[in-house]
């Protein structure tokens, strides 16, 4: 597979098992187009906002680092706001969202974003349903306003099946590396799955317009997820490798006068 044909087609093989091989192949393959994305994005000046969303486990997190373990974090930033403070409460709703969004020559990345009070403050009684109705309302015309001042917005729902939500939660319980991700917020919404489908149903029929739509991906495998994510997100930017220039490493200077310290330095141990 050409990079070309790579960032504007596809990864689907159907549903047989990927192999962790493969897999990582192809993921090598995408992320030195994230590279290019990237070089493209510095030279251009664009300004790229991309928002996801989904289900508890749907693998957000994981996408989002392939997506950034490759390239520069002075370009791409991941943006994951803590709950909001009583002043930013207090504040217009979208507001704390803002300062957050990209300048030229930036990838911004939001690990959920301003549709939290479309999702878990709506399910969660966090915010009242006029609140709700408001958001749902206005959150096509700012993002106009988004789009209008040059940022391309991407937004992604990941959808994983109840069953494999389950399996992944139960994984969380068992696995010391990942109890972190279990919150209690996890634990009371896993109870409410149809609220939660409710709500996604009613932010996809206001929010999902001609200028920002939503794309959505199944995940319940999560390395097909992820490199199909990845391709589309590819294919949404028109963007173009640049020249490759030839590098050659300068010759390194003499030592002259400078000698290796013998100061009582400690050395950590080494038991690998």
């Amino acid at each position: 597979m050409s990079k070309k044909s790579t960032k504007k087609e596809s990864v689907d093989r159907g549903r047989e098992k990927l192999g962790r091989k493969e897999y990582e192949a192809e993921l090598a393959i995408l992320q030195g187009e994230l590279v290019a994305l990237q070089e493209w994005v510095k030279a251009t000046g664009a300004k790229i906002c991309i928002v996801f969303e989904g289900r508890d486990t749907a693998g957000k997190g994981g996408t989002i680092k392939r997506i950034v373990e490759r390239v520069s974090p002075r370009v791409f930033r991941v943006v994951a706001l803590p709950a909001p403070t009583e002043r930013e409460k207090s504040q217009m709703y979208v507001q704390r969202y803002l300062p957050h969004l990209p300048a030229a020559g930036e990838v911004v990345i939001f690990d959920r974003s301003w549709y939290n009070r479309a999702g878990v403050e709506r399910v969660m009684g966090f915010c009242t349903p006029e609140m709700v109705t408001r958001f749902l309302e206005t959150t096509p015309g700012v993002e106009q306003a988004m789009v209008d001042s040059g940022i391309i917005l991407i937004k992604y729902w990941l959808e994983v099946s109840a069953d494999e939500q389950t399996r992944r939660l139960e994984s969380r319980i068992d696995d010391p590396r990942k109890i972190w991700k279990l919150s209690d917020m996890d634990l009371l919404s896993y109870g409410r799955w149809f609220d939660y489908s409710r709500a996604r149903d009613d932010m996809f029929a206001a929010t999902d317009t001609a200028w920002a739509p939503w794309f959505v991906a199944h995940t319940d495998d999560k390395k097909r997820g992820r490199l199909n994510i990845i391709s589309h997100l590819l294919g949404q930017v028109p963007y173009e490798p640049l020249p490759k220039t030839d590098v050659t490493l300068p010759k390194r200077q003499k030592p002259g006068n400078y000698k290796d310290p013998t100061l009582p330095l400690t050395l950590i141990p080494t038991p690998f």
